[in-house]
């Protein structure tokens, strides 16, 4: 399931209409810039009652090309996961 932003700056403002739509956005921004700046570190961001983010590096390997059945170097790349 994914969620836009917008959908999430909607849902907000409906549940506190008395924050105005700019102060939301920038806490919302201010939270979000704070989950990717721990992740690009290595750290693991946990909310309780929402979700886990963190990040994993997957080693360099040797692959295979499916459709010639030739060797592929495969380099080391950071997965994101929920």
């Amino acid at each position: 399931m994914a969620i836009v932003k917008s959908k999430l700056l909607k849902q907000l403002s409906n549940n506190y209409p008395n924050f105005l739509k700019r102060d939301l956005e920038k806490f919302t921004d201010i939270i979000l810039n704070e989950i990717k700046q721990a992740l690009k570190r290595g750290d693991r961001v946990e909310l309780r009652g929402f979700g886990m983010f963190s990040t994993n590096i997957q080693k360099a390997r040797i692959s295979r090309n499916p459709k010639t059945g030739g060797k592929v170097n495969t380099p080391e790349k950071k997965n994101n996961s929920l």
